[in-house]
Order: structure tokens, then sequence, then C-alpha cells
């Protein structure tokens, strides 16, 4: 009960952080907005997916964009097996960690993962049911802008803005 109070405690303090500022060469601050904040997060996506080999199938989920900062999700619509969860959490925190990602928590039965960068993003992998993976990346606060719908490069079907059905496709290495 205690430990499940502190990983709710941590992941609370972990998602009310906000502030962000960018430095440039000069000394000053240039500052982001909504939109680039989105875009980097996507990038940590995208080379998160791309390093695991063999690859899954995974789709966009709905962008959340907050007063001023945005989620983006991302669902894995492989079935990746109990046997290759660490597996596969081993090559999320290797990228992760290779970007500057710190790790602040797991839940006890290692089914999530949640990581803060420097700058305040904060990124997580959550297992679901029948052994979906879910990615979400929130931004820190920034300035406000519109933020676009993320590029179509799925590596499946899309199912943006659609409801998301239960992972549906089979991995001879990952569903094993």
């Amino acid at each position: 009960m205690k430990r499940g109070i502190l990983v709710s405690a941590l992941l609370t303090s972990l998602l009310t952080g906000c502030g962000l500022a960018n430095s440039s060469s000069d000394g000053q601050d240039d500052k982001m907005n909504m939109q680039q904040a989105a875009d980097q997060a996507d990038a940590l996506l995208d080379s998160t997916l791309s390093a695991v080999k063999p690859p899954v199938e995974w789709t966009h989920m709905a962008t959340k964009p907050r007063d001023c900062s945005t989620d983006r999700m991302r669902a894995v619509m492989t079935v990746i097996s109990k046997e290759r969860r660490g597996s596969f959490l081993g090559i999320v925190e290797r990228v992760w960690k290779g970007k500057g990602y710190t790790l602040r928590a797991t839940t006890p039965d290692k089914s999530a993962a949640y990581y803060v960068s420097a700058d305040g993003f904060q990124a997580s992998i959550k297992f679901g049911k029948a052994g979906q993976a879910f990615f979400e990346i929130t931004t820190p606060c920034v300035e406000r802008s519109d933020v676009s719908p993320p590029d179509d490069n799925q590596n499946g079907k899309s199912y943006y803005n659609q409801e998301l059905p239960d992972p549906n496709v089979h991995s001879d290495f990952w569903s094993v």
C-alpha cells in the first residue's frame, strides 16, 4: 500500500512541473512553443520505435494539447508477451537514457516505467491488457501555440482518433 502511494505521489510531482526555456549559444533564452515541443516528443518516439528489432507495428494515438503542454502517444499493435517485456523495456531504456532521460519510477510489477529529461519532458511506457505497449510523452509547459497532428508515419494501420483495438499483430519474436 505504501509503495503504491509513493509511486502515485512521485508521478503526480512529475506531471505538475512547468516551465522550459532553451538557452541559445549567445546566452539568450529562446522559448519553445507547443508545436516545437510536440515535434521533439515525436522525434523521441520515432527513435525509440526505430530501435526495436525486430520491428513492431504501432499507431499514433490522439494528441492531447493542454494549457501549455502537449501529450504525444503511440500504441504498439504487436502483442508483446510477458516473456519478452523485459527485452522490450531494455531497448526503450537504452534509447531514453542515451537521450539524457533519467528513470524516475517503475511499477512494482514492471508493467510501467517513467522517465524525465533535464528540460522537463516526461516519458512513460506502460503495458496494458493483452501485451499492448503504450508510449506517452508529456512536454513541459511552453509557449502556447496550435499543435498539428503527428505525421502519418505509423508502422501499421492507423487508428488515430479512433477506438483502439487490443493488439492484433503477431510477431514470431515479440509475441512468443
